[in-house]
């Protein structure tokens, strides 16, 4: 039951992200270039003290949406 339970949770967040449009965020290769025509949303690291995981969602020269996750150092600035 436990497997099956999983697996359905699993396939409901894969039609979920699906959903969105939003291509799948790929790890950041420093030996592969990006061709950024421009660069649609940027995660918010201001709260997090810590590197964190951000992740960048860009257009290219082609017209087609990429999104790449890198390791990034959080800003530490509270909302207060």
């Amino acid at each position: 039951m436990k497997t099956l339970t999983t697996l359905l949770l699993t396939l409901l967040a894969t039609s979920a992200m699906a959903a969105t449009n939003e291509p799948v965020a790929t790890p950041y290769n420093p030996a592969q270039p990006l061709d950024i025509a421009k660069v649609v949303s940027v995660t918010d690291t201001a709260t997090a003290c810590d590197v964190v995981p951000a992740t960048m969602v860009y257009i290219d020269h082609q017209g087609q949406t990429h999104s790449v996750t890198y390791p990034v150092m959080g800003n530490c600035t509270s909302s207060l």
